[in-house]
């Protein structure tokens, strides 16, 4: 009997599915056949869903994180933040949406592996984007990509640093945010500065 599900409502089968064996047997093809049995998805159909089988599972699950982010930053009102608190929120809630640490701990050690790179690379990148964008960015120069590049370095040592975090609340994770933040914004002042300085400003006239 053919599967009257729609493309999205399999991947969705497929993912929550998933995310039961994951713990247990890592983004690996393991998983990506349990999911199918446990979805009853045919494995032919699955792969016509997620080509690349279990990597395109991980990657659907760091993106569903993305728009759980997204979706919260929306619904909350930022307006009395300053705009580096705004950053931090939207780094910790990225962190708080995920549904489960072994999850994403599994995902960046697939994502850690040579032949993902690039793919790990690519969803670090989307992610810093994506707060980016939501929170009103509307640089056009080459700021856009140093904000960018910034962002992700902090977003990618604060999940690392998430992951091994056995604290209250994890709440040494937000505190070492705080200070990667902190950072992030000492360089975005530091290249306003240079921007106003009559003496630097032919410096940035290139870049930008």
């Amino acid at each position: 009997m053919p599967d009257t599900r729609t493309t999205q409502e399999i991947r969705d089968a497929l993912l929550v599915a998933a995310l039961g064996h994951v713990a247990f047997d890592g983004w690996g093809p393991a998983t990506f056949s349990s999911a199918c049995q446990d979805a009853d998805v045919e494995p032919g159909l699955a792969e016509s869903v997620f080509p690349r089988r279990h990597l395109d599972l991980a990657i659907a699950f760091h993106k569903l994180g993305d728009q759980a982010m997204a979706a919260r930053l929306v619904n909350e009102d930022l307006s009395a933040m300053r705009f580096r608190d705004k950053v931090a929120f939207a780094v910790r809630a990225r962190l708080e949406v995920a549904p489960d640490k072994e999850a994403v701990r599994r995902g960046t050690s697939l994502f850690a592996l040579p032949q993902n790179g690039p793919d790990g690379a690519k969803l670090v990148w989307e992610t810093a984007d994506l707060i980016w964008t939501t929170l009103g960015d509307t640089s056009d120069d080459i700021n856009w990509y140093t904000k960018r590049a910034t962002l992700s370095a902090v977003y990618g040592s604060t999940v690392l640093y998430w992951l091994g975090d056995q604290s209250e609340g994890n709440v040494a994770t937000w505190e070492f945010l705080e200070r990667r933040i902190a950072d992030l914004m000492k360089i975005e002042e530091i290249k306003a500065a240079a921007r106003k300085n009559p003496l630097l400003k032919a410096a940035f006239a290139g870049p930008n």
